[in-house]
């Protein structure tokens, strides 16, 4: 069947990635092997159509590879999410035919990488006060969108080759539209951004947009739907955070057993220790909880999938999604960290997988929704409306 050959592929893929990602995390620079691979295993356009050269995964055989993936790193996890999970699928659901031709087939074979650039210096929970702003504007050169502003903590910025912006109307701050930005052309300058806590061997950067100009074909959507988009795209997004959260914990639980069963103090191996002990039950906690809501949010979102008019489920979705998404990231903070615990001395330094999970977990606590945002979410999902924290 394709779902077990595209779970083997991913399997390879992560197994051939690992020793690399290990010295490449080492040495903290980015893992240009990263590509190659994912193009090697055909794992750059899993839930895209055939007709668009894609594998066409089901939802349930897709967050199993990104959990697979998830064991190896968020860093390595999230590249998949902004290139599949927010880029492809929005494509798939708001495209036009010509733009799946141009950018959606080539995506699916590693041609063109996906960025995706929603979150702004001064705009990070709350979208709606980016700067970056569009204007149409129609002279000899035809008719085009003209964008400018920065875009800042954004996964595949200096690696893309297409990017999908948000803007504002510059004559009406209400209105947000989102475009298909190509990475070669003049009016874009990108920089990495190399000082960060954690995911070193990914690429993250910001860039600036200068008179950029965007064809008239490159609009997604309509003019104006840019905020619904981008709300949509991010229950696809933190879905896939979530089950990488999955594959992290997952991967601590079998290096908390493995060094548990090695390491001996006091005469014998610390796992016969009760509180040693005590952290691998948590850990094993934290894995099947999180793994239970996660599959409980894919299934809430492939009902909304199946009516994607139904507001009603929307709603669901969004909110099993969110709740999923708060609740793994968090567990897979734990996990790491009571996995470094039972690694003592040896688990503060890189060169063990807990310490890089540790790491790398947290800013999954911060971006696709921060933990105070879902929180307030949740909260005013079950007091209703009139209780709702922000706009």
């Amino acid at each position: 069947m394709e779902a077990d050959r595209l779970r083997e592929d991913v399997d390879k893929f992560c197994r051939e990635l690992r020793p690399i990602e290990d010295l490449a995390y080492l040495e903290r620079k980015h893992n240009d092997m990263l590509i190659p691979l994912a193009k090697k295993y055909n794992l750059l356009g899993m839930i895209v159509s055939r007709d668009y050269g894609g594998r066409d995964a089901d939802n349930i055989t897709y967050i199993k590879a990104l959990e697979r993936i998830g064991m190896e790193g968020s860093g390595i996890r999230s590249f998949f999410s902004v290139h599949t999970s927010l880029a492809q699928r929005l494509l798939m659901r708001y495209g036009s035919e010509e733009q799946k031709e141009r950018y959606l087939k080539p995506s699916a074979r590693g041609d063109k990488i996906f960025a995706f650039a929603l979150t702004e210096p001064d705009a990070g929970s709350n979208p709606l006060e980016m700067k970056t702003t569009y204007h149409s504007v129609e002279d000899v050169d035809g008719h085009y969108y003209l964008l400018n502003g920065t875009k800042y903590l954004i996964t595949n910025a200096t690696i893309a080759d297409a990017i999908i912006v948000f803007a504002k109307d510059s004559s009406n701050s209400m209105r947000m539209s989102a475009f298909i930005v190509d990475a070669d052309r003049e009016g874009i300058e990108r920089e990495p951004l190399v000082a960060k806590m954690g995911t070193p061997t990914t690429d993250t950067g910001m860039f600036e947009l200068k008179d950029y100009k965007v064809p008239r074909g490159n609009l997604i959507g309509k003019e104006g739907e840019g905020w619904k988009i981008a709300k949509e795209a991010l229950i696809d997004g933190r879905l896939s955070v979530a089950a990488g959260c999955v594959g992290s914990i997952k991967d601590c639980l079998i290096e908390a057993v493995r060094y548990a069963k090695e390491r001996v103090q006091y005469g014998k191996p610390i796992g016969k220790h009760q509180l040693v002990q005590e952290h691998i039950a948590m850990i094993e906690l934290d894995y099947k909880a999180a793994r239970s809501m996660v599959r409980h949010a894919l299934l809430m979102k492939e009902r909304w999938d199946r009516e994607p008019g139904d507001e009603v489920k929307k709603r669901a979705a969004d909110l099993a999604v969110a709740e999923a998404k708060l609740f793994a990231v968090n567990a897979a903070y734990d996990a790491a960290d009571r996995a470094l615990q039972i690694y003592g001395g040896r688990g503060w330094s890189y060169l063990y997988r807990p310490a890089r999970h540790l790491v790398d977990n947290r800013v999954c606590r911060i971006y696709e929704g921060t933990d105070e945002i879902l929180k307030l979410k949740i909260a005013s999902s079950l007091l209703g409306k009139d209780y709702r924290a922000y706009g």
